[in-house]
């Protein structure tokens, strides 16, 4: 602070940083309260939970026509945005949720921004506080927050990717039950699909997301084994992958699906349960981290504390005298 108020560079610095954070924070969440309030104005005209999942897609046209020209424009400007490994990109991409074919792009952009804001920061904050940097600190210092840069993405992908894999897992065995009764009541695997997507829009989005593609698919020409197997890649999860394989061969053998429906939404529970079963018996070893880094030891300082003072007390002046 006394290098900020000495220094007239310093202060002008700050109040440019503070003006731009304010103004960028204010656009952002007006932005948010924006779309929040158009999202519940079509909520409100809507009137089922179908047509909520059919205006999902309108709303990401209109954004990824924003970020497309975005994108467009930076390319136009002489900077290629491509990978080299854009398959693998584009399904662990998928794999997280970004469905639309920009998002490559748009990864790899934000990755060049962060390479070089990050340390472009840096730099803002040391000289804002007058502090000497030195060669080697900036070089250092610059170098991992560009390799930040880099991989901060990766990470935010990975663990959105796990999240939502845990999500449509945990739903999974529900939409089973449900696709069981609608086969048991009459309806076809097409209508059951249709079905138990419009009833678990609100509690389970993810699942019913997949199960429109899915009808979508079949409504648009599809073969039904082809509709299942994309409906497992666009989920990526082994679980969904063995279901829609065992409703193809089910398909082609001419067996019951709603006894295949039955049996295997009662091992979806039972490994759900499993999962749970193990999360718990791991919160004690978990548990024992903190006990013992933290608690332990100044247990150890309250117990023995009291014997070494009374050991100094009576050894010292004895070895002394």
């Amino acid at each position: 602070m006394d290098a900020i108020v000495s220094s007239p560079f310093a202060r002008y610095l700050v109040l440019i940083f503070l003006f731009a954070f304010v103004v960028v924070g204010s656009i952002i969440v007006l932005s948010y309260l924006d779309r929040r309030i158009a999202v519940r104005g079509r909520i409100k005209a809507l009137s089922g939970s179908a047509t909520v999942i059919a205006s999902q897609p309108d709303l990401q046209r209109r954004n990824n026509g924003a970020w497309a020209t975005i994108v467009e424009r930076i390319e136009r400007a002489g900077l290629n945005l491509g990978d080299t490994k854009a398959d693998a990109l584009r399904e662990r991409l998928r794999a997280a949720g970004f469905e639309s074919p920009l998002a490559p792009r748009l990864f790899n952009l934000i990755r060049l921004i962060l390479v070089l804001a990050l340390p472009t920061l840096f730099v803002v904050i040391s000289l804002a506080l007058g502090s000497q940097i030195s060669i080697i600190r900036l070089y250092v210092v610059c170098s991992i927050c560009a390799v930040a840069g880099v991989y901060l993405p990766a990470l935010f992908v990975r663990a959105r990717a796990d999240r939502r894999r845990e999500a449509i897992t945990n739903g999974f065995p529900d939409c089973l039950d449900l696709m069981l009764i609608c086969v048991e009541a009459g309806l076809g695997l097409e209508g059951a699909l249709d079905r138990v997507a419009h009833e678990m829009a609100v509690s389970h989005p993810l699942v019913a997301q997949l199960l429109v593609s899915a009808n979508l698919r079949l409504r648009a020409g599809a073969t039904r084994e082809e509709a299942l197997r994309r409906m497992a890649d666009d989920a990526g999860i082994d679980e969904i992958r063995s279901f829609a394989t065992l409703l193809i061969q089910s398909d082609r053998l001419g067996s019951s699906i709603g006894n295949t429906l039955r049996i295997y939404a009662s091992e979806m529970r039972e490994r759900r349960r499993m999962r749970a079963e193990e999360k718990a018996h791991r919160l004690p070893v978990l548990l024992s981290i903190p006990l013992v880094t933290c608690m332990l030891p100044t247990m150890i300082g309250v117990l023995m504390l009291p014997a070494i003072i009374r050991v100094l007390r009576n050894l010292v002046p004895a070895m002394g005298g």
